[in-house]
C-alpha cells in the first residue's frame, strides 16, 4: 500500500465537498488517471480561484460550492488577466511563474473538461464557452532555464559525502550549546544520515522514502522496490538500485531502528519518528523529512538546499558517469526531456573542471 497516496486520498476527500458539484464531478472522473497528490493541488488550485472569483464579484456565491457553471460560463478574458496579475502579487505571498503557470494549468484541464467532457442530460456540454482555451500555455520549465536555477544550489563534487558527514558529526558541534538541539541529533543522526545517504546514492523521491517499508530492502543486492510516481499499479513497486555507500549506512540505520524508536510490532516502515508525547515510533512524514533537511542545510552553509535537491544532486552526479536513458530509468522520469536538465548541468560542471585545470597547470 502506497502510504501517502492514502494520506493525500484522505485529505481529497476531506477537501472534494467544499467544491461545486461539477469539480467533484472532475476528481471522480480523473481518479484512474492521476495521484491523489494531483488532484489534491488541482483542488486547492481551485479553491484559490473560486475565492477571488467571489471576492471580485464575479461570483455571486456565498460559499466555494456554490459557484455556477453559468458564471464560469460569461467569464471575459480580462477577468483570466485579472486573475494572473492577482497571483503575481498579492500580499499574502506572490507566486513563481512556474507556479501561476501550474495553476492556471489546473483550470485549463477543468474547463476542457467542462466543455469538450462532461455532459448534461440532454447530451450538451455543461460548459457552453471555454474562456481558458484563450489562454495561451506557455512552456515555463526549459531544462536549460531550469539547470541555470539550480546551479549552486545543489550538492557537487565532494560536497555530496561530506553533508552525509556532516549529519552524522559536524552538526553536534555547531548545536553544542543548545541542549534541545543536541539531544534531538544524538537520538536521530544515524536515521538522519541514512535518509540523506539514501537519496544522494539512489535519486529516490521524497515520497518514495515515506513509503518503504522493511521489506523493501535487498542489502544484498543494494536494491530497493518503490512506489514510483505516476504508477497507478497498486501491487508493483519498481526495483532502484543504490550505491554501496548507502548499504553502509543503511546496515548502521536498522542495528539500532528497533531499540531507539521503540517501534511497534505492527509498524512495518523503514524510517521511524518518536512524535512529542507518543512512546512508539510512527512512519516518518514528507513533511518531516522535508524539515529535517532544511535544518542541516542551514547550518552546513546550504541554505537552498532541499530534499528535491538532493535528488538533483544525486542525478547530476550520477549523469557524469552515464547516459541520459539510464539516468532516466534511475529516476524514473517519464520521459527524458525531464532529465535534459541534468545535461546541461554537467556540461557546465565539466567546463568549469576544465577552467580548473587549465588555470592550475
Amino acid at each position: 500500500m502506497n502510504i501517502q497516496k492514502v494520506i493525500d486520498r484522505t485529505r481529497l476527500d476531506e477537501k472534494a465537498p467544499s467544491m461545486p458539484w461539477y469539480v467533484q464531478q472532475f476528481i471522480d472522473y480523473k481518479l484512474p488517471d492521476l495521484s491523489p497528490s494531483t488532484l489534491l493541488e488541482y483542488v486547492r488550485d481551485y479553491e484559490t480561484f473560486f475565492n477571488w472569483l467571489r471576492a471580485e464579484g464575479l461570483s455571486e456565491a456565498e460559499n466555494n460550492s456554490k459557484v455556477t457553471l453559468l458564471e464560469l460560463e460569461t467569464l471575459r478574458m480580462e477577468s483570466i488577466t485579472g486573475y494572473r496579475l492577482y497571483l503575481t502579487t498579492r500580499k499574502e505571498g506572490t507566486n513563481s511563474r512556474i507556479t501561476v503557470s501550474r495553476k492556471l494549468s489546473s483550470l485549463r484541464s477543468l474547463f476542457h473538461y467542462l466543455s469538450q467532457i462532461a455532459e448534461d442530460e440532454n447530451y450538451y456540454p455543461l460548459l457552453k464557452r471555454n474562456i481558458m482555451a484563450k489562454v495561451e500555455n506557455k512552456r515555463i520549465h526549459k531544462p536549460k532555464d531550469t539547470a541555470a536555477k539550480l546551479k549552486g544550489k545543489i550538492l557537487e563534487d565532494e560536497e555530496l559525502l561530506d553533508f552525509i558527514g556532516y549529519i552524522h558529526e559536524g552538526y553536534a558541534t555547531d548545536v553544542a550549546n543548545n541542549k534541545q538541539a543536541l539531544y534531538a541529533h544524538e537520538l536521530n543522526k544515524e536515521r538522519d544520515a541514512c535518509i540523506t545517504s539514501l537519496i544522494l546514492n539512489s535519486g529516490l523521491r521524497v515520497s518514495e522514502v515515506v513509503n518503504l517499508n522493511i521489506s523493501d530492502i535487498d542489502l544484498n543486492n543494494k536494491m530497493l522496490h518503490v512506489f514510483r510516481k505516476g504508477n497507478n499499479d497498486e501491487t508493483f513497486k519498481t526495483p532502484v538500485y543504490f550505491r554501496a555507500q548507502a548499504k553502509d549506512d543503511l546496515e548502521h540505520y536498522l542495528a539500532l531502528r528497533q531499540s531507539r524508536y521503540k517501534v511497534p510490532k505492527k509498524e512495518k516502515a523503514l524510517f521511524i519518528a518518536i512524535r512529542n508525547g507518543q512512546n512508539e515510533g510512527q512512519r516518518m512524514t514528507k513533511r518531516a523529512i522535508q524539515a529535517m533537511i532544511i535544518k542541516y542545510a542551514k547550518r552546513f552553509g546550504k541554505p537552498s538546499l532541499t530534499v528535491h535537491k538532493l535528488r538533483h544532486s544525486f542525478a547530476t552526479d550520477y549523469y557524469l558517469q552515464n547516459d541520459i536513458y539510464k539516468t532516466k530509468e534511475q529516476l524514473g522520469h517519464a520521459s527524458t526531456e525531464t532529465t535534459e536538465v541534468y545535461a546541461h548541468l554537467t556540461d557546465k560542471t565539466m567546463s568549469e573542471a576544465i577552467e580548473r585545470r587549465t588555470e592550475s597547470s
